[in-house]
């Protein structure tokens, strides 16, 4: 089984981009998507095979996921059985018989960490909601996450300390995360690997640099690990500032 991930900071704006052409190319089983900046009825394309879940968010031209899968689900669920984290189309769950599949846009905490309480509460509920998961079976959870979690997934961790996706807070409460039962993929295959990373700021020619962040994650239950067969970022992929990211399982 091979599932992708990707922000694409807005689909339409991708679609121009080789959107329709990647998938394709990739024959992936899976691919979810972050940042949709659309609503579901707003699709003017078809993708033969896939079938499609959106959850949008109330204002038009931000935030929201999608998932388009060739494997039908036993049940979809979207956002994060929490009232107070609904509206802004974060997160698709879909039940198969041996795991779920979260996707998952994590709240920015924006410049000067103004939605840093929020993130925080966010971050709370989405672990709890996880874990409830977690309990009935294993789980993969995949998407922007919005936070560098070391030092060694940015490339200026010193110029960053500090800022929205650095911050004491937001690496902590991933830690939490994993703490909680939860394997980051990426890293625990490649526990050395520098320069890997899955967004680039649009200024200042960072993308070239590969002055990057890896922000996008695939996480599995600890108990799930051992069918994961590779865990990789598709780094010359465009169309985006933030880059796919790949994960295949057996």
């Amino acid at each position: 089984m091979k599932f992708l991930s990707w922000n694409v900071n807005g689909l339409r704006a991708c679609l121009q981009k080789g959107f329709l052409e990647f998938l394709k190319e990739s024959n992936a089983d899976t691919i979810c998507l972050q940042e949709t900046k659309m609503q579901s009825e707003q699709a003017d394309f078809e993708l033969p095979g896939y079938t499609c879940y959106w959850n949008s968010a109330l204002r038009k031209g931000y935030s929201g996921t999608a998932i388009f899968t060739k494997n039908s689900p036993i049940s979809v669920q979207y956002d994060i059985d929490d009232s107070d984290h609904m509206g802004e189309g974060r997160s698709i769950t879909l039940e198969y018989p041996e795991y779920y599949l979260v996707t998952v846009y994590t709240p920015n905490s924006q410049d000067e960490l103004k939605r840093l309480p929020y993130r925080m509460e966010w971050e709370d509920a989405f672990r709890t909601y996880l874990i409830k998961l977690d309990q009935k079976k294993p789980v993969i959870v995949c998407g922007d996450m919005n936070v560098a979690h070391e030092k060694i997934d940015l490339k200026n961790p010193k110029n960053n300390q500090g800022h929205a996706g650095f911050s004491d807070q937001e690496r902590e409460k991933f830690t939490q995360l994993l703490e909680s039962g939860f394997v980051d993929t990426f890293r625990r295959i490649h526990p050395k690997e520098i320069g890997a990373y899955s967004w680039w700021s649009y200024r200042f020619h960072a993308r070239g640099h590969n002055a990057g962040w890896r922000i996008d994650y695939f996480l599995v239950s600890e108990r799930f690990f051992s069918h994961v067969q590779k865990s990789e970022i598709l780094s010359e992929v465009m169309g985006s500032d933030h880059c796919p990211i790949e994960l295949d399982f057996e």
